[in-house]
């Protein structure tokens, strides 16, 4: 199985499990490190570190928890970044350290339920991104007008003032569908997840 040549672990590098040395590479292998890639570039697409995903798609292919030795050398990054990728998995509750009986290693396992590991990141994803956001526009718009509505404002001070409401609207939007939809996902209520693509897709044929 192929493997990356760069070994200092850089945040956003493209690791692979790495195969055995000196014997080919399996089925297994040859999914596994597909899949690890993939989910590497997918997550990054959804705002999340590149290596943080990899270690998270190999920890759950993974049968038995891995200690940090095993995660290095499967996906040739270095302990500063797998240590600091596997804190911040915790963080987001999608992994957990485990200890065993006898040996002083750390251990890691990820969630393998992939409707919480969902709720999980659209959680995470509120409140890292949306939230923030909001509030630093609220900051923004309140700098500008304060009290007053952005009708009462003169010339491009109004101007501004309505561009940054439109962007707050769209931030409260995003957050509405964010926790409309995630109690459904928590609950893992396909039935009612559907009925909504179904009434969405209604919705904008009848806007059409």
């Amino acid at each position: 199985m192929s493997t990356t040549s760069d070994h200092s672990g850089s945040a956003d590098g493209d690791a692979a499990p790495a195969a055995v040395a000196g014997a080919s590479p399996t089925r297994y292998d040859e999914a596994l490190e597909r899949f690890v890639l993939f989910w590497g570039k997918m997550a990054s697409n959804w705002g999340i570190n590149r290596t943080m995903a990899q270690i998270h798609a190999l920890l759950y292919c993974s049968e038995e928890p891995l200690d940090t030795d095993a995660i290095m050398e499967q996906l040739q990054i270095s302990r500063g970044n797998a240590n600091m990728n596997l804190r911040s998995l915790i963080n987001w509750n999608l992994a957990r350290k485990l200890h065993r009986a006898g040996s002083r290693k750390d251990f890691y396992e990820a969630e393998k339920d992939v409707w919480h590991i969902t709720a999980q990141i659209i959680e995470e994803r509120e409140r890292r991104e949306i939230k923030p956001v909001r509030e630093q526009l609220r900051e923004c718009r309140d700098l500008l007008a304060g009290e007053e509505e952005c009708e009462d404002l003169p010339g491009r001070e109004a101007q501004l003032c309505r561009r940054l409401e439109n962007l707050m609207d769209l931030m409260e939007v995003f957050e509405g569908f964010f926790e409309a939809l995630l109690p459904f996902v928590k609950e893992e209520n396909v039935p009612v997840m559907k009925r909504l693509i179904r009434l969405a897709d209604e919705l904008d044929e009848d806007s059409s």
